[in-house]
C-alpha cells in the first residue's frame, strides 16, 4: 500500500505565508514526479506547481513568484513554499505523485487526502 499524507495548511491572512509537506509511504519501488494541485469551492481541481525526481520544475501561472516546490528524495518528500497568498489561492490542496509501488516497474499517480488552505482576515 502507497499512502501519500499532507499536513501545513490552515487559515492565514492576505501576504502570510504557509508551507505545505507531502510525505509518501509504503512499499515504494521509485518515485517520480510529484505535485501539488488544488481545488476551491465550485470550481475543478487545477495544477499549481510539479516537479521531476531531478529537479526541473513548473508552475501555474497564478502562483508564478509566489509559491515554490521542492522535494527531499531522502524522505519521499515534497513542499510547497506559499509567499503572498491571496484571497483566491483559498482551496484544498492535493498532493500528487507518480510511484512505482514494491514489485512492480509500472508508476502509478497517487492521491493524497486533501489539506485546507484559507486566506482571509
Amino acid at each position: 500500500q502507497v499512502q501519500l499524507v499532507e499536513s501545513g495548511g490552515g487559515l492565514v491572512q492576505p501576504g502570510g505565508s504557509l508551507r505545505l509537506s507531502c510525505v509518501a509511504s509504503g512499499s515504494i519501488f521509485s518515485i517520480y514526479n510529484m505535485g501539488w494541485y488544488r481545488q476551491a469551492p465550485g470550481k475543478q481541481r487545477e495544477l499549481v506547481a510539479t516537479i521531476t525526481s531531478g529537479g526541473s520544475t513548473n508552475y501555474a501561472d497564478s502562483v508564478k513568484g509566489r509559491f515554490a516546490i521542492s522535494r527531499d528524495n531522502a524522505k519521499n518528500t515534497v513542499y510547497l513554499q506559499m509567499n503572498s497568498l491571496k484571497s483566491e489561492d483559498t482551496a484544498v490542496y492535493y498532493c500528487a505523485a507518480e510511484i512505482s509501488p514494491t514489485g512492480s516497474h509500472r508508476a502509478t499517480f497517487y492521491w493524497g487526502q486533501g489539506t485546507q488552505v484559507t486566506v482571509s482576515s
